[in-house]
């Protein structure tokens, strides 16, 4: 790991300094409304590539303990600095779709096990934990006493949060252990040792500690449970570790309902902004155009964020598809997928309508989990259809320019969606698509709202 060890033996303070992100409060059911044309982005090529250079932030990142998140990738991200360890937009596809995988892999409720026997011996199939994946939006927070800063990956899809803490002492005797077993000792003694095997095979392994959480000097919370990591391998790249949000019990957002009520919002930027939002708590800030819909508790997925989609519309035009091919295998909405997934039939009828509305420019041959790409040399600007998600509730969220089309260079720009292999894979609304909302969890109340402007 990049950053510098925690001796665990001395008093943790978890203190986050995670940029100011504000919540929303419910407002009307009107849809979203929109500048001008509601049917078409006219956009110069170049606002849609990443920008090299960090802007800084409007926000006040002080209010409320909000705490600032950046792109990992991006130019305001730390560990951005060496631009060489960038991942390629091939292995960021290739780690989104083991993420995906494993995601679908968990959730894969409609389809039969298969269980095969030889003899005396019975063979059951393998889940794989969560995957790491890209994750590829973090926050800086501080942990210590005195404080130290670290830069930890946020995941609404996973519930313990972890960091790297310094090796336990071993006896000469057990360091020697692992040429006998072929596996590194652990240090026990008495104490609850936890594992994570992502499914990228990322793994965390380190023993569970209790100890403060400081998100504001008026808000903290003793006796916070996290893991201590002293073994850390996989696709984390100089990130000091992970802050779980999910519904679990061990999740940063249950571990603070005492005072947060299980409230939280961020709104991600694009790698092109400066810097987004992570707030705990209800807030204020353009409550007005933020909208809820239902976020139903799956009895056998109760950790993942469910969302009920109804439609798509593109170019204003509502795409003909029944309510069902979203409602059969359901939706989660998850940080750290990168690329939406959804069913075959809605991506069919997505990709239909985007082609024939780009009918005139240069379709090209499809790159990795992308089949709808286009070359758009020698052009300026070009003229993109809206899209737009109909969520249950009467919710229209306006998807942004950066989450319709992916930058994968040379001029070249893809559709920003992929289908599922299977109908009953389950599908995900993931980051690209949640850039610049506000996105607001009522997890108590079992709702999520959607608002606009929530970067700027």
């Amino acid at each position: 790991m990049a950053s510098t060890p925690i001796n665990v033996s001395i008093s943790l303070v978890l203190y986050a300094l995670l940029a100011p992100f504000s919540l929303f409060l419910s407002s009307s059911d009107k849809v979203f409304a929109f500048d001008g044309d509601q049917t078409f982005h006219t956009v110069q090529i170049s606002s849609l590539r990443p920008s090299s250079v960090c802007s800084p932030s409007t926000k006040d990142h002080s209010e409320r303990g909000s705490m600032k998140v950046v792109h990992r990738h991006g130019p305001c991200s730390e560990l951005n600095q060496d631009q060489t360890s960038a991942p390629t937009l091939t292995e960021i596809l290739f780690h989104d779709q083991s993420r995906v995988n494993s995601i679908q892999d968990r959730l894969n409720f409609n389809k039969a096990q298969k269980i095969s026997s030889k003899g005396s011996r019975t063979t059951l199939p393998a889940k794989s934990g969560n995957s790491i994946g890209s994750a590829n939006y973090i926050v800086t927070v501080g942990l210590g006493t005195p404080k130290r800063s670290l830069s930890l990956m946020f995941d609404t899809g996973s519930g313990l949060t972890w960091t790297q803490c310094q090796k336990c002492v071993n006896s000469t005797r057990c360091s020697q252990l692992t040429s006998a077993t072929g596996i590194s000792p652990g240090c026990a003694n008495s104490t609850c040792i936890y594992g994570i095997q992502y499914g990228d095979s990322s793994t965390s392994i380190g023993f569970l500690a209790s100890e403060k959480l400081t998100l504001t000097s008026s808000n903290v919370f003793p006796n916070f449970i996290f893991g201590c990591g002293n073994n850390n391998r996989g696709l984390f790249s100089g990130a000091a570790g992970l802050l779980g949000l999910d519904r679990d019990p061990f999740s940063a957002v249950s571990q603070t309902a005492s005072r947060f009520g299980k409230y939280f919002s961020y709104c991600l930027p694009t790698p092109s902004s400066s810097a987004g939002t992570l707030t705990f708590g209800k807030g204020v800030t353009n409550s007005s155009t933020v909208q809820f819909t239902p976020s139903p508790v799956h009895p056998k997925a109760r950790s993942f964020y469910f969302v009920n989609i109804i439609g798509i519309k593109v170019g204003g035009q509502n795409l003909s598809i029944s309510e069902s091919v979203f409602k059969t295998p359901g939706t989660i909405i998850d940080s750290g997928t990168v690329i939406t997934r959804l069913a075959p039939a809605a991506y069919a009828a997505l990709r239909t309508a985007f082609q024939q509305a780009l009918k005139n420019y240069t379709l090209i041959e499809g790159i990795s989990i992308f089949d709808t790409c286009y070359d758009f040399t020698g052009y300026d600007t070009v003229t993109i259809p809206r899209i737009n998600f109909l969520f249950a509730g009467n919710i229209e969220v306006p998807i942004d320019i950066s989450g319709i089309l992916y930058d994968v260079g040379l001029s070249r720009f893809c559709l920003a969606f992929a289908g599922n292999s299977d109908a009953s894979d389950v599908g995900i609304f993931g980051n690209v698509q949640q850039q610049t909302l506000d996105v607001v969890y009522d997890v108590a109340g079992g709702k999520i709202g959607f608002g606009t402007g929530g970067c700027s």
